[in-house]
């Protein structure tokens, strides 16, 4: 596995490399979100470990660019702030998980565990064959998604899991809680609105009309499920 970190801080960064060296992957190392954004260009990451807080381009403009070049890359949004705002306008971005420093080391790797298997998961679930509805499509096996006229849409890790964990269990209703718990794979501790963040984002790329949505449905009071 290759991760990419990128901080300003450079013995944060040094750290880092260190301890995830030491678990046998691959680590490549930018102090600023310009040269974050041209490493991912030229090189396909399993993994970015992306600080918020950068001189020259901050993470979240370099988060939003890698995205366009690699839209299925996993990103841990790392930073020293701490407030759900600051977290919900991370996801927004494209993030899949956010660490507030300080942190611990282990921490970090476990959150690294969870992704990596998400992505290995998703990835294997090609065999179940490419999800479909009358308005768009999920391709587990490519990790693609289209709409109902052939565009592929761009989603993220956790933006494609939740849609096509959805997609899997048509009519069936899942709570914030569920959705947390299921996808991103460990106790998350954030807020539950983040749920509510990946869905509004997948109605927008996703539904003929994002204000009326005929497949990602609410249901009030307890949470969401797939209508075919």
């Amino acid at each position: 596995m290759r991760i990419l970190v990128v901080d300003d801080e450079q013995l944060l960064v040094k750290g880092i490399k260190f301890n995830l060296e030491n678990e046998g992957w691959q680590v490549d190392a930018r102090y600023d979100g310009a040269a974050a954004v041209e490493a991912a260009k030229a090189t396909h990451y399993d993994l970015i470990i992306l600080d918020l807080m950068m001189p020259v381009m901050d993470g979240l403009e370099a988060c939003m660019r890698i995205r366009q070049s690699d839209p299925g890359v996993p990103i841990i949004m790392l930073t020293a702030k701490s407030e759900d705002t600051d977290k919900l306008l991370g996801f927004e971005y494209g993030a899949d998980d956010y660490i507030t420093k300080p942190f611990n080391i282990l921490v970090l790797k476990a959150r690294i565990r969870a992704l990596l298997r998400r992505s290995a998961i998703a990835a294997a679930a090609g065999e179940q064959g490419v999800l479909r509805c009358a308005d768009f499509s999920l391709d587990p096996e490519k990790r693609v998604a289209r709409r109902f006229d052939g565009t592929e849409v761009d989603l993220t890790v956790k933006e494609f899991d939740v849609c096509a964990l959805l997609m899997r269990s048509p009519g069936k209703v899942f709570s914030r809680e569920a959705l947390l718990n299921t996808v991103w794979g460990y106790d998350y501790q954030g807020e539950e609105r983040t749920v509510d963040v990946h869905i509004r984002r997948l109605r927008e790329k996703l539904e003929r009309d994002s204000a009326n949505p005929a497949h990602i449905v609410t249901k009030w009071g307890v949470g969401y499920f797939f209508k075919e």
